[in-house]
């Protein structure tokens, strides 16, 4: 009996507890982020909403925490043109991003694809029939898997991309989400929630 509570105990060592999921945005204020740019970024009835300022250029609202390893998860909705996105392992100075992006886009504009700002560009675009699973002007489920150098999208549950980069496997920092320059952007975000991996 004895050496099977030892046995336990020495297991209990090396098996970590599983990491619970927690709210990266609390439905009430901005507490934990950052505004970059001119943008506006609110809360509005409990959810975190984007829309494009008089500027009409790129803003961010960055998480003042950074995460390496983790699975998010969130839902958004998006109005008018919802051009926008949800960084990983990123950095901000003034408006201008170092990181990569999980598109989130109107219908045949790649949302779940990865992009590198100011970098290389498109790392990986879905397959363009995967596309349908984007429900437009409703509220979509975006899933979003980083663990070393491989990162894996979903949208309402439809795997979009999985991708394996060196260079992102060595990026440090936070998440943030984007809107993209050009005007005309609003999108409504909820139910952000974070496990560290």
């Amino acid at each position: 009996m004895k050496k099977i509570i030892l046995l336990a105990a020495i297991f209990s060592i090396y098996v970590a507890p599983a990491q619970e999921a927690r709210p990266l945005f609390n439905g009430e204020n901005l507490d934990g982020w950052t505004i970059y740019g001119t943008e506006k970024w609110y809360v509005e009835d409990g959810v975190l909403v984007c829309e494009s300022g008089p500027d009409e250029q790129y803003g961010y609202l960055g998480t003042n925490e950074h995460y390496k390893n983790f699975e998010l998860t969130l839902e958004f909705k998006q109005e008018a043109d919802g051009n926008s996105g949800v960084f990983i392992r990123s950095t901000v100075e003034g408006t201008k991003v170092s990181g990569w992006q999980v598109e989130v886009a109107p219908p045949g504009h790649d949302t779940g694809g990865v992009y590198e700002s100011y970098g290389r560009g498109w790392l990986i675009k879905p397959d363009p029939e995967k596309d349908k699973a984007l429900k437009e002007g409703e509220w979509n489920t975006m899933k979003i898997r980083v663990e070393g150098a491989t990162i894996t999208s979903w949208l309402n549950g439809t795997e979009m991309i999985t991708l394996t980069d060196e260079k992102i496997g060595a990026g440090e920092g936070g998440i943030a989400l984007q809107i993209h320059d050009g005007g005309g952007i609003k999108v409504r975000w909820r139910n952000l929630q974070l496990t560290k991996l």
